[in-house]
């Protein structure tokens, strides 16, 4: 376990279910969000600058450029590897908000893989699914629909 990990330890990580969890709710996880796009948006931009050539103008299928595919992979990548170190992104930790199995047990790569790819890409796949988003105000654990996909909650990080 890295330093990092035993840092972010807590009652979930050992399989126990606190028996009060607090869930965060839309407005919490929204502003989480848009940090993180700030954050990767940013970084994006400053490592695909040597990519601004007449590559970037390339269309690869369905009005995708290069640049744009390499933008989305270094989104999911950020997204995967903070919260499987972490349980959390920037914007999350800024926040005091945790994403954490259902069971309590520490999230699994098959968790975020549904969570944060297949569950983020069906929001993104139609404009009119990011709708969707609104449901985690409305359902008791406020949860979304990426993460009825994992089984995954986001707590407040006590």
């Amino acid at each position: 376990m890295t330093e990092l990990q035993a840092l972010y330890r807590t009652e979930a990580d050992e399989g126990t279910v606190p028996s009060e969890w607090r869930y965060a709710g839309f407005w919490m996880r929204f502003w989480a969000f848009i940090f993180d796009m700030v954050l990767v948006s940013s970084l994006t931009t400053v490592l695909l600058i040597p990519f601004n050539l007449e590559i970037q103008q390339m269309t690869i299928i369905w009005n995708i450029t290069f640049v744009g595919i390499l933008g989305l992979f270094i989104t999911y990548v950020y997204f995967l590897l903070m919260t499987k170190i972490t349980g959390q992104t920037l914007g999350k930790m800024i926040l005091g908000i945790k994403v954490v199995r259902a069971d309590g047990k520490p999230l699994e790569w098959k968790d975020l893989i549904f969570r944060e790819v297949v569950g983020r890409s069906i929001y993104n796949s139609f404009p009119i699914m990011q709708l969707i988003y609104l449901g985690i105000g409305f359902t008791s654990e406020k949860q979304g629909l990426h993460d009825y996909f994992a089984d995954t909650r986001v707590i407040f990080d006590e």
